[in-house]
Formats: C-alpha cells, sequence, structure tokens
C-alpha cells in the first residue's frame, strides 16, 4: 500500500513539472562547466567579470586583475615590486648591485671621522642649602649602623624617636634635616637615639657600596 502510495505521488510531481533540471546547471549559469570558462577568463583578464552568480560587461584592459569577486573568494591585482616606499636592504641581489667592498670602508670611515667623544665636565655646584647633604655625610664615615659615636640623652628617646620621624617621607629626608639641624653631634628632635650619626633607620651602606664599585 505504501509502496502504491510513493509511486502515484512520484507521477503527480513529474506530471506538473515535465522539465528535470540538470543536474550539471549552476545557480544563476547554463552549466557548470560553462561557469568554470568564463571565471578562468575573467581571472586571465580576457573576459567579463564574473561577480557573485551575475556577469558584468566590464572587459578588464591590459590584462591587469582588478578586486574580482568570484563566489565568495576574493581575486586581488599582482603585488606591486616596485613600491619604492618598501626597503629592499634585506635583498642580497639589489644591495650587492649597488654596495661593494670598497662603498662599505668609505662609508664605515665617514662615520669614524664623524664620531665625537665629548669630554665629562664637573658636576655644577649644589644651591639652595649649606651644610654636609646625606651623601657627603655617608661618604665621611666608616661606623656601622647602631654603633655609637655620639652621646645622646635616652629620655622619652622611643617616643620622640617614632613620633617624628613618621613626618618624613623617607630616611634621606629625615637624615638630611638632622644634618641641617646640627647633626650628627646634636639631635635636638631625638631621630638619633642611638648616637650612631644616622637618623630614622638611614644607611649609608649603599652610597658606599656605589663609590667602591
Amino acid at each position: 500500500m505504501r509502496f502504491a502510495v510513493a509511486v502515484i505521488s512520484t507521477l503527480i510531481l513529474v506530471g506538473c513539472d515535465p522539465q528535470v533540471p540538470d543536474s550539471g546547471g549552476g545557480v544563476g549559469f547554463d552549466g557548470y562547466n560553462n561557469y568554470q570558462q568564463q571565471r578562468e577568463d575573467a581571472l586571465a583578464g580576457t573576459g567579463p567579470i564574473v561577480v557573485g552568480a551575475e556577469i558584468s560587461d566590464e572587459v578588464v584592459p591590459g590584462g591587469e586583475t582588478p578586486p574580482t569577486t568570484v563566489g565568495t573568494q576574493t581575486a586581488t591585482a599582482p603585488l606591486n615590486l616596485n613600491n619604492p616606499d618598501i626597503s629592499d636592504e634585506q635583498d642580497f641581489g639589489a644591495v650587492s648591485s649597488r654596495e661593494s667592498i670598497e662603498s662599505d670602508a668609505e662609508r664605515l670611515a665617514a662615520q669614524k671621522n664623524a664620531y665625537q667623544v665629548i669630554a665629562p665636565t664637573a658636576l655644577p655646584t649644589r644651591t639652595g642649602g649649606s651644610g654636609a647633604t646625606a651623601v657627603e655625610f655617608a661618604l665621611s664615615t666608616t661606623n656601622a649602623v647602631g654603633q655609637t659615636i655620639y652621646r645622646r640623652s635616652n629620655a622619652l628617646a622611643g617616643n620622640r624617636f617614632d613620633r617624628n620621624c613618621a613626618k618624613y617621607t623617607s630616611a634621606d629626608r629625615a637624615q638630611e634635616a638632622f644634618l641641617k639641624a646640627g647633626g650628627p653631634k646634636r639631635d635636638p628632635k631625638g631621630i638619633d637615639p642611638d648616637g650612631d650619626g644616622f637618623a630614622c633607620y638611614w644607611d649609608p651602606a649603599p652610597y658606599r657600596f656605589a663609590v667602591k664599585n
């Protein structure tokens, strides 16, 4: 029963459309072979340009290939290798055609003659203050951190040390202020309670190391 229904349905469909489509035909073309030939002619610059499923009447002069869309693929024009903006320094043939061992030697000699050695000059004098800087003081000392050199009053030393050292943004600034206030012999702010001459955990070791190396 099912077989008979299928046969009858097929006969009805065939009867409604007596023209059976060509299996070799493409969408918008007479056939695949014709489409392939048109495509090859367009890419070779000897025929019309194939754009999707349509044929334009534009013929490319001179055999050059402009950007052409064929289906979902795009054919671009050949790359211009004579572009003056592209360097050819990596092309051995191009460089060797205009350069030689002699020209390289001349160029190196010209560069050597143009080379100038600038003699170092003395550093400018620091202005805006008096007394020893932290760097100068570090290089003038030899004692270690915590080694007592100067007498200090230990009364309320801990409280004053923490409170006053907290006012500086760095140990270098604290040492500068310490020296300007009479340090290392005097310590009116109590920021060098152990008497080693170094305020607020300041350490002269990095400056000493830099000079030796």
